[in-house]
């Protein structure tokens, strides 16, 4: 029997349903894998019950097919988790009030699990965290049910690579895998076999969790920097997306990043924070993410100071300026950490009269003050002096805001080479 073959034999228990974890859950069951779906969250539960979805990338009908196929069974416990052959870990690490690392989640699933332990059982970690986590916190946790990893049950680290949105399915998209001894990782190893197309070991859970900080504080430094570069392209007259363009041309050492209105989402600004929290517990520290962490702010306070310059009014005070686009990032869902959110209260905080659209966001709530998407049309563009940009949604009315703005503030480049009635201004594309 073949790997992919033993691993379509096993049960699954997933904690945790939210961006990766419903995902996951569903890719397992297409493999032919039944799974238990774990979250505390009822109104998540109820609403998976139902066969909904409250995930973009995940169709109402996927779920309902699971259910219907029995084999899905979203619950608010951890006691059938006892029937899994394996049992993978998808919830939340967030930052604390002094941006370090919150795995109260992880630590109340460890104990959860621990309750439920059974001999032969494969737990696997898939949360951001930091380098040492798995080790020294997870499976300290899981032995206080008496049984010992790697002989009674097996413990490994694969960090997610789920993407919202991404055109890459899943499966594709290479998984590195590291357990805690030689068995865990043979066992891992088997599992994901059967479910992703190439799955790549390493030798420890320390590197998995630490590949992870590699690739999103790669992309946070560059992100910044090319932010920043924006910034000084504008102050010099030079258009940055025409730089951009023209460094992409060589084929080797180069490889483009895009400005934009600060960076989103749960993982890329959350994750090189963990990376400084095991650098700093080293006795060392990164200048390099401490300067990308205040560029990524400074972003913020730039296109809020640039909005209100291009809203042409004398006082702040009358500016009157619509947002479109609040998710971190283009036809999702999302407002996790978005930049967005913080440009607005900006705006607000020096005066402005803000509105948002936003496809994807009905409302929104801002330390308590609800906003409302605003629906937008010819008449209604009119009333604003200046359409500022910030999410590139597939559904971005290009012609009505050429036709009927006054001015648009395009931080993501989406309007570059077109052209109408209204004043449009790049971000780094020199002041105007």
């Amino acid at each position: 029997m073949n790997n992919n073959q033993e691993s379509q034999n096993k049960k699954i228990a997933i904690i945790g349903l939210g961006f990766v974890g419903l995902p996951l859950a569903m890719l397992l069951i297409s493999k032919g894998m039944p799974v238990i779906g774990v979250d505390l969250d009822e109104a998540k539960i109820k609403s998976l019950k139902k066969g909904n979805s409250y995930i973009s990338d995940i169709k109402g009908e996927t779920v309902r097919s699971g259910i219907d196929a029995g084999f899905f069974h979203p619950v608010s416990d951890y006691r059938l988790i006892r029937e899994a052959d394996a049992v993978i870990i998808c919830v939340p690490t967030p930052l604390n009030d002094d941006s370090g690392p919150d795995l109260a989640y992880v630590k109340k699933a460890a104990q959860s699990i621990s309750e439920h332990l059974q001999k032969g059982q494969l737990v696997v970690l898939e949360s951001s965290t930091y380098p040492g986590t798995t080790r020294e916190l997870v499976k300290p946790i899981l032995e206080t049910s008496g049984l010992i990893c790697g002989k009674d049950f097996y413990l490994a680290y694969s960090p997610e690579r789920v993407d919202p949105g991404n055109q890459f399915p899943i499966e594709v998209v290479p998984k590195v895998v590291g357990g805690t001894t030689k068995s865990c990782l043979d066992q891992v190893h088997q599992l994901y076999s059967g479910i992703y197309q190439e799955v790549v070991p390493v030798t420890s859970p320390e590197t998995a969790e630490l590949t992870k900080l590699l690739e999103n504080t790669y992309r946070f430094i560059n992100i910044s920097f090319i932010n920043e570069f924006a910034m000084i392209c504008d102050r010099i007259g030079v258009d940055v997306w025409e730089v951009i363009r023209a460094a992409s041309t060589k084929p080797y050492g180069f490889a483009a990043f895009y400005p934009g209105p600060g960076i989103g989402g749960h993982c890329i600004p959350v994750d090189p924070l963990y990376l400084q929290f095991i650098i700093k517990k080293s006795g060392l520290s990164s200048d390099f993410i401490e300067l990308s962490e205040v560029t990524n702010d400074k972003i913020v306070r730039y296109i809020a100071e640039r909005s209100l310059q291009l809203a042409a009014k004398e006082k702040t005070t009358e500016a009157n300026i619509l947002i479109y686009g609040v998710t971190y990032k283009r036809n999702v869902a999302d407002v996790r950490e978005s930049k967005s959110l913080d440009i607005i209260e900006k705006l607000i905080g020096m005066g402005a009269d803000v509105s948002y659209h936003d496809p994807h966001v009905p409302e929104l709530d801002l330390h308590g003050k609800k906003l409302y998407s605003r629906p937008i049309d010819s008449k209604t563009l009119k009333e604003y002096d200046c359409v500022v940009v910030l999410t590139d949604h597939a559904e971005l009315p290009k012609e009505m805001l050429l036709e009927h703005a006054k001015v648009v503030f395009d931080t993501r480049g989406v309007l570059r080479d077109s052209s109408g009635k209204a004043k449009v201004v790049q971000l780094g594309n020199g002041l105007s």
